[in-house]
């Protein structure tokens, strides 16, 4: 039985870590440099970098950041944000990143995950899906969760992993935020329909929220954001918890 991992994300915007609820309401939260040293040395199995204007503002991801905050920890790093072709996987992994997260560059050109997957392996393509309710179908929003597309998360996630994608992290943006547990059925829906890893993310309020999650869902991951950030729950604290449910996780 393979590990479940704790993953905690770095939203990044003007080079400073912060975090919002529901996509909305934006506020700083610290230097990602300090944070991301400080969560390699609590336990966290792998951080998430996100630079989260890119798309918006159609610019690419700064590496400066990126790369300071790879020669300061020591755990895989998967980065996202203005990823747009497969120059833009080159830069980022040259930068330090072990993985690399696409979602409005792969909705505005599908090909770029089977294109970034052959030249790079599976292991290095994410495809993070930022998924909402609409009309009761799991709807895919693209920029940063600003703009609706016509994609329904399940085909979406499919169509991912038969191209190439090696991982797929589901942001709820129903739940991001609102701290009253993961998105079970949204989760359920998605990972039920793939083979690949799939990172929950959106919800987490406290450490049950975990246990539910790894318990009713066939989740490989679960990702928090402020929950981490502003020391609600502490990771080796969560990741014991978690042992003590007889849910496997590296301590």
């Amino acid at each position: 039985m393979l590990a479940k991992r704790i993953i905690p994300c770095l939203d990044v915007r003007n080079g400073r870590v912060v975090k919002g609820t529901n996509f909305k309401d934006i506020a700083d939260v610290d230097d990602p440099v300090s944070l991301a040293s400080f969560y390699s040395d609590s336990g966290a199995d792998e951080l998430v970098f996100y630079d989260i204007t890119a798309s918006h503002e159609g610019r690419s991801l700064f590496t400066d950041v990126l790369k300071e905050v790879a020669a300061n920890v020591f755990i895989p790093l998967t980065v996202g944000g203005g990823v747009n072709s497969v120059e833009d996987f080159d830069r980022l992994l040259k930068a330090g990143a072990d993985k690399v997260s696409v979602n409005s560059g792969a909705i505005n050109n599908p090909a770029l995950i089977s294109e970034a997957a052959k030249i790079y392996g599976n292991q290095c393509v994410v495809l993070s899906m930022d998924v909402k309710r609409t009309d009761g179908v799991f709807t895919v929003y693209s920029q940063g969760g600003r703009i609706k597309t016509s994609l329904e998360a399940v085909k979406w996630a499919r169509f991912g992993e038969e191209n190439g994608a090696g991982e797929i992290v589901l942001n709820s943006i129903d739940t991001d935020g609102v701290k009253k547990g993961f998105d079970i059925e949204m989760l359920e829906a998605v990972c039920s329909a793939v083979n690949i890893p799939v990172v929950a993310s959106g919800g987490a309020g406290c450490i049950r929220d975990f246990v539910d999650l790894f318990k009713k869902v066939n989740a490989d991951a679960g990702l928090g954001a402020s929950v981490f950030h502003y020391k609600e729950i502490y990771i080796d604290e969560l990741k014991r918890a978690l042992k003590d449910e007889g849910i496997e996780v590296r301590l």
